[in-house]
């Protein structure tokens, strides 16, 4: 099995492959405080302070968000970051030099925490705009997600996965422990055509758009020829994990517009964009319900959209309905 490393030498520069082996590090540690959960570790709970768009951070979130603030910021190539976790972005002093700067949340789904539920951290990275050898500027984050000229996300589950493209196809690693490295265990992977998955929360079911109303409706309703259903919901509430069971066996996942977060409540830069680079990098793709969401142009680090997600098939029919 490749290793990370290995890989990413043949696959982009050494800049890229350096900023790649500081997030291996990183998820490690995160990992490995995860897993402690109950052995004395204090990660449980929240940590009594908001983040930049009003949620509870939990204890684990500022330690992800510590840990791969100081991964990133000693790799080198990375001039500055743009954290979920954070009001403002942050240049990265004596690495004005870098060509590079990286949007992330560091633990997606840290809701999920207390009960042991499946998260994760999503990354997108970016070319800066502004000159190297100066510091980097609001406007190297607001580009559109079209730009990233890398992207992924870790899953810490049952196994520690990191789910990456560099523009060249999706490829899976695993973590191994012993060695601190992710080996490569799935080449171009393709989400399925078609899925059997529909991840949405019905509870909202009556604040949701007719249209919307009318996918999920179909999605209840549709057979198939030997007269079982053939779409099953799953939501689990947790993007990654979502996102990575929609990826694996076919389907879609969708956060509308509702009456109380009518911009959606997940975060274009930070989960919007990587998530979609990665879905079209295996043959699917993502919108905001009208646009493709790689062609919107961010005004706000923290800007809000809804997101529909997942195997061209089911897309085309929830877009067909919109």
């Amino acid at each position: 099995m490749t290793e990370l490393n290995e890989f990413l030498a043949s696959e982009s520069n050494a800049a890229i492959a350096s900023i790649f082996k500081a997030i291996e590090q990183a998820s490690f540690i995160v990992s490995k405080e995860v897993s402690y959960q109950g052995l004395g570790a204090d990660i449980l709970g929240a940590q009594g302070s908001e983040n930049s768009t009003g949620d509870q951070q939990q204890k684990l979130d500022v330690f992800a968000d510590h840990v791969f603030e100081r991964a990133l910021r000693n790799c080198g190539s990375v001039a500055g970051w743009a954290s979920e976790e954070a009001d403002e972005f942050v240049a990265f002093e004596g690495c004005e030099n870098a060509e590079y700067v990286i949007a992330i949340d560091p633990l997606d789904g840290s809701s999920n925490i207390d009960v042991n539920v499946s998260i994760g951290t999503i990354f997108g990275i970016y070319k800066r705009l502004s000159p190297t050898g100066t510091t980097v500027q609001l406007q190297d984050f607001l580009q559109p997600g079209r730009n990233q000229v890398a992207a992924g996300y870790v899953l810490y589950s049952v196994s520690t996965q990191m789910v990456l493209s560099t523009g060249n196809g999706l490829h899976i690693f695993t973590l191994e422990p012993y060695k601190k490295q992710f080996h490569r265990v799935a080449d171009h992977v393709k989400v399925p055509a078609d899925g059997k998955c529909y991840s949405i929360n019905e509870v909202n079911f009556d604040d949701f758009a007719p249209a919307l109303k009318d996918f999920v409706q179909y999605c209840r309703d549709k057979k198939q020829e030997n007269g079982k259903r053939k779409y099953t919901g799953r939501y689990i509430g947790s993007l990654c994990a979502d996102f990575h069971r929609n990826l694996i066996k076919g389907g879609i996942y969708i956060y509308p517009a509702t009456g109380e977060a009518p911009n959606g409540k997940l975060r274009l830069v930070y989960e919007g964009n990587p998530m979609t680079y990665l879905m079209a990098q295996a043959g699917g793709y993502g919108t905001d319900g009208v646009q493709d969401i790689l062609e919107i142009v961010p005004t706000q680090l923290h800007q809000k959209c809804p997101l529909y997600i997942g195997s061209p098939v089911m897309m085309n029919e929830a877009m067909k309905q919109a």
